[in-house]
């Protein structure tokens, strides 16, 4: 491998920039190029704040074929995802690609058929995967045997520039997939079994969102092995903030949580939304009398990586996986099955009926 890879950054809005700041600090990496759909005066800026002098592009193709990258970090809205990560992996490029894979699951399963023809390393960006209390979170369920009780949510109080933000992302892509797939894709680690039925519920609870879109929705996932899974995300100014972070899991053996202080977090920080404070362990286990045998367990760890060290991470994470030659299918297998199960839930709620996956 190359003593230092030549990164192409597309996009530079909260994700782009996190990363763009993550390869310039390894060592690894050398920031080549920046390409913008509008805003070069944010990508000027970042630029200048990093010292790093490249040029900024307004054409991702243009941008592809004066760089000649060894990686392209792709950060831009769902709908360019497939075609800018296939256009880079054909072209030779290995490639970061920010959450979900691609806009449809017809157009994911596109996107990992490249990376498999090509052997280009493809690293989706689930970033509670390189989370230490994420990681111990999933380890400590599978211990909890069989089935599983899945719960978890991610409501966020947004308001001025964080709803227009989101009110764009629910134009192009419903909550429940966007930050949706994070949540399945743990559930889906936790239990390593296959997604029987999928069923989900919407609501449009705000006049500034388009007729036909919702900005709440709940999914419930049955799994083969009999694990259940429920997850919930709503945007906007009127989510309530105790509603904001669920993440537990019951199983024969005891439960499993991670506990935050909700009270002093504000849910439209998104930098905030993947720290944990503790991990409670409950035992299931009782004496002679019925009674609890032992005492909670809370688990604190000492790793807690801000938003801006995960998006690094993340970087080492694809540039061990390239210099180690690393096997990724199943990792692109499960970007595919995250987003299939979120679709489903939304067929379900437009459609009114329980999705059966084959």
């Amino acid at each position: 491998m190359k003593e230092r890879l030549r990164v192409l950054v597309v996009g530079v809005g909260g994700m782009g920039a996190s990363h763009l700041r993550g390869y310039a600090r390894i060592p690894g990496y050398e920031v080549a190029g920046i390409a913008v759909a509008k805003n070069t005066a944010r990508a000027e800026a970042l630029s200048s704040e990093l010292g790093l002098g490249v040029p900024i592009f307004t054409d991702y193709g243009a941008a592809l074929d004066a760089v000649r990258p060894d990686v392209v970090s792709i950060n831009t809205y769902p709908d360019t995802h497939a075609e800018y990560a296939i256009r880079a992996m054909r072209a030779g490029c290995h490639v970061f690609l920010e959450k979900p894979i691609a806009r449809t699951v017809a157009e994911a399963e596109d996107v990992a058929a490249v990376a498999r023809a090509t052997g280009k390393k493809l690293v989706v960006g689930y970033i509670l995967r390189q989370h230490p209390a994420w990681i111990r979170f999933i380890e400590l369920a599978r211990g909890l045997g069989k089935p599983l009780i899945m719960r978890m949510n991610l409501n966020q109080q947004s308001f001025g520039n964080e709803w227009a933000t989101h009110r764009t992302f629910i134009a192009k892509m419903p909550p429940l997939v966007d930050c949706g797939v994070h949540y399945v894709d743990v559930m889906c680690q936790m239990t390593r079994s296959r997604p029987r039925i999928v069923q989900g519920i919407a609501a449009r609870v705000s006049d500034e969102i388009d007729p036909d879109k919702a900005n709440y929705g709940q999914l419930q996932v049955t799994f083969e092995d009999g694990s259940v899974g429920w997850y919930e995300v709503g945007w906007g100014p009127m989510m309530s903030k105790s509603a904001f972070f669920v993440k537990d899991v019951i199983g024969p053996r005891g439960s499993v949580s991670l506990d935050k202080d909700v009270a002093s977090t504000d849910p439209s920080d998104v930098s905030k939304h993947t720290i944990v404070d503790t991990i409670i362990v409950h035992s299931s286990e009782t004496d002679a009398q019925g009674r609890p045998a032992k005492k909670d367990r809370a688990i604190t760890i000492e790793d807690e990586p801000d938003h801006e060290e995960l998006c690094r991470r993340e970087q080492e994470h694809l540039l061990r996986a390239i210099a180690d030659d690393t096997d990724l299918s199943e990792h692109l297998d499960d970007a595919v099955n995250s987003l299939k199960i979120c679709y489903a839930a939304v067929e379900s709620y437009t459609t009114g009926r329980a999705i059966h996956l084959t």
